[in-house]
């Protein structure tokens, strides 16, 4: 543990670099989204049937989607490129495993270093949220941890698959084929209840879905007790599916 958190050290140093700019976007993204569809979009939305959102604003029903969704946007760009280009461009794990540091330590040290910077992310939103008067209760603070889990939850296999390629190609696949039908089709913008029932199905079978509906719920204070159980449960099943996935493909590419 703590050679892993000597990784984390080391990409905190990197970042010091340009923490500045990467903080103020993590206010101004959320600020222009809420604005933008929130309070905009929103404006006319308000005026139907609000029982089809539960009985909230479109504004507050948005809101917490957008926040799990920003922390696995995040999570999966940070762990796509920046993993390549460390595993085969500039070779610095075969640098730090050439240390004490092991290839279990780096995949923690990775873990660690993101759940950071989700936190940073997610606590900046959480701000921008209590700005638009979004959360019920003090139950949303839970809201951050909840949407660094969903990142992480992207962040472990994206990085299992990071290591296996020698190029970046394969992520604008990732981004179009997976990350952004996630985002359209996910509960972000309109509970799934609304699609057809295949697509239902396949939408609850998303990480993203069960990250969307536990931060709402401690958002909004609405959280049913099964339902977070089955929620958090999900999302550290692909959590330890996709670190136990990095520990076999940084092993194979160090190794080889």
């Amino acid at each position: 543990m703590i050679r892993a958190i000597r990784l984390v050290q080391r990409n905190a140093i990197v970042y010091r670099r340009i923490w500045r700019g990467s903080i103020f976007v993590s206010f101004l993204q959320p600020i222009l989204f809420l604005g933008a569809m929130g309070l905009g979009l929103g404006s006319l939305v308000d005026r139907g049937n609000s029982s089809l959102l539960g009985g909230v604003s479109f504004l507050q029903f948005l809101a917490p989607g957008l926040l799990a969704a920003t922390c696995m946007q995040t999570a999966s760009f940070e762990s796509a490129f920046p993993i390549t280009g460390k595993m085969t461009w500039y070779r610095n794990y075969d640098a730090i495993t050439a240390t004490p540091i092991g290839i279990g330590d780096v995949i923690l040290g990775e873990l660690g270093w993101m759940a950071a910077r989700l936190s940073m992310v997610a606590s900046a939103f959480m701000i921008v949220l209590v700005g638009f008067h979004v959360p019920r209760s003090l139950l949303a603070l839970l809201a951050i941890p909840a949407a660094v889990l969903t990142g992480l939850a992207f962040s472990a296999p994206i990085m299992a698959f990071a290591a296996t390629r020698k190029t970046g190609g394969n992520f604008n696949g990732l981004s179009r084929f997976v990350i952004t039908p996630l985002f359209l089709f996910s509960g972000v913008f309109f509970p799934i209840s609304r699609l057809p029932l295949r697509l239902r199905m396949i939408a609850w079978f998303t990480p993203l879905f069960h990250g969307v509906e536990l931060v709402r719920g401690l958002t909004l204070d609405r959280l049913q007790s099964p339902d977070w159980i089955v929620h958090v449960v999900y999302l550290i099943a692909m959590l330890v599916v996709g670190t136990l996935l990095s520990m076999r493909t940084f092993r194979r590419k160090l190794r080889a």
